[in-house]
């Protein structure tokens, strides 16, 4: 091997060397990051010499599905979260809050005042029993509102964050075109490109493609363009107030509807979708079956005239203990009453209200009265609603719990609804959170760095130096010795 050879052989691998033990101390360096990926060198020869091309670990398939996986983790934990909240509020029939419990007592209430109907203070009891049942719908319907605002504004807080998201994958993406363009290292930039993408997929379901010259292309897991060549804009409009029944702001990503249930492109997966599933169908629902227990309260207590329909002066049936939002007329629809029902100021003491019209009927008048003589032995109209508690009817909140069966068992079933829903969606936010686990693991050990291993190639790396610097040094002192012989 003539000496200039040997000298060549040694720069370059000086050269290879270094740049191995820069990557391996970057490699090294950013070990604990789980958004960096493991830097790879390589030496590529060409015409005008040796060039140190720097690489990094990847795995495509890996990547998207942790994506996927992300999204679909929290998709369930924010409906999770939601129906927690309504599940502690009002969900347990053991609870003496919960509607069921306060059917029960209401119930306990009225036989109790039907064995006894001469005496008021068990008329009492079971008026304030009636009061009871109607803050707890009252308070239930508030705590689906609450849920469903909550959700509202983290809809909005999640939509804002997209936005933000796409403004910077842009720049990231423009920084790794650029370098690509000019041959320089992108490992960085892709990085945090990568970074983003992690970030945004908890958002919102995502998948990628990716083009010619470092760039990407972003989609909704529908199908719907979010980023190609630019951010598209993602755009939606808090609900300033729920009313019952009312659907919220649809989400749109470049005018195209993402939620609700007239998206032609509806999310599948993402915080974004998990919230809109809780604003307008698991909230919702849970809200029509408050209603529909409110609604056959207010049937069960209403009052009928005491005249024959053939009668001229007969009038309608009106509502009785129980007033559809301040008013005797008998609702239309389920829709709201759980939020609007309120006690007769007719039969309720703390507006004066007298008691015994619990017993006697006629909270609407005279021709409702039951009980016109006065017996204070009359037990008739409050064992008829009794036995009007126990009927069984016909319940037709929606599709999520539509049965026949007793108010009671209603109110429990639909108690019953909430935590196996609510059961289901912890399941599969566990179900979720292992699949992340497994995919972060799977990809971390395809592209992630490994400590030991490279400290354990940092030390070859410096032996292979240290065998090149002797090299130079040899090369070094036989051609001072050849010099030397020349003079």
């Amino acid at each position: 091997m003539g000496l200039s050879l040997a000298l060549n052989t040694a720069r370059s691998a000086l050269l290879a060397t270094s740049s191995q033990m820069a990557t391996s101390a970057r490699n090294i360096a950013g070990a604990n990051d789980p958004g960096y990926s493991r830097k790879v060198v390589s030496l590529v020869s060409g015409a005008g010499g040796t060039t140190v091309v720097v690489t990094r670990a990847s795995d495509a398939a890996l990547f998207g599905r942790t994506l996927s996986a992300n999204s679909a983790a929290a998709e369930s934990q924010a409906l999770l979260d939601g129906l927690t909240t309504l599940s502690r509020t009002v969900g347990d029939t053991s609870e003496a809050g919960s509607p069921a419990a306060r059917l029960g007592a209401l119930n306990a209430a009225l036989q109790a005042a039907a064995n006894r109907p001469d005496n008021a203070a068990l008329a009492r009891t079971a008026v304030e029993s009636a009061r009871d049942l109607v803050a707890s719908l009252n308070g239930a319907a508030a705590a689906v509102h609450d849920v469903r605002a909550q959700a509202d504004q983290g809809m909005a807080d999640s939509v804002a964050r997209i936005n933000d998201l796409l403004g910077q994958f842009d720049r990231a993406n423009r920084a790794v075109m650029r370098g690509t363009a000019s041959g320089q290292d992108v490992s960085d930039s892709l990085d945090d490109r990568d970074r983003i993408l992690s970030q945004l997929s908890a958002e919102i379901g995502i998948s990628v493609s990716e083009r010619p010259g470092g760039d990407m292309a972003i989609y909704t897991d529908s199908g719907v363009t979010l980023f190609d060549r630019g951010a598209r804009a993602v755009t939606f409009t808090p609900t300033q107030a729920f009313t019952a029944g009312m659907q919220g702001a649809a989400v749109t990503v470049d005018g195209v509807p993402v939620t609700g249930a007239g998206s032609p492109m509806r999310l599948a997966s993402g915080r974004l979708a998990g919230l809109a599933t809780l604003r307008d169908e698991s909230a919702v629902a849970y809200e029509g079956q408050l209603d529909a227990i409110a609604r056959a309260v207010i049937d069960t207590f209403k009052e009928t005239s005491n005249r024959s329909p053939t009668d001229p002066l007969y009038t309608v049936p009106r509502a009785g203990l129980f007033w559809n939002g301040r008013t005797n007329v008998l609702p239309g629809s389920n829709t709201g009453l759980a939020t609007g029902i309120s006690l007769n100021i007719a039969v309720d003491p703390q507006f004066g209200g007298d008691v015994t019209l619990l017993r006697d009927g006629g909270m609407n008048g005279i021709d409702y009265k039951s009980n016109p003589t006065g017996d204070v032995a009359y037990a008739t109209r409050l064992r008829a609603l009794t036995d009007g508690l126990a009927a069984t009817r016909s319940f037709d909140p929606g599709p999520s719990l539509r049965e026949t069966t007793t108010l009671a068992g209603f109110a429990a079933d639909s108690a019953g609804w909430l935590e196996a829903s609510r059961k289901a969606a912890s399941g599969d936010a566990d179900y979720q959170k292992t699949l992340v686990s497994r995919a972060t693991e799977a990809l971390s050990n395809a592209a992630g760095v490994n400590g030991d291993d490279e400290t354990a190639l940092t030390l070859q790396l410096e032996r292979s130096y240290t065998a090149s610097a002797k090299i130079l040094t040899m090369v070094d002192d036989l051609l001072k010795t050849l010099l030397n012989v020349i003079r």
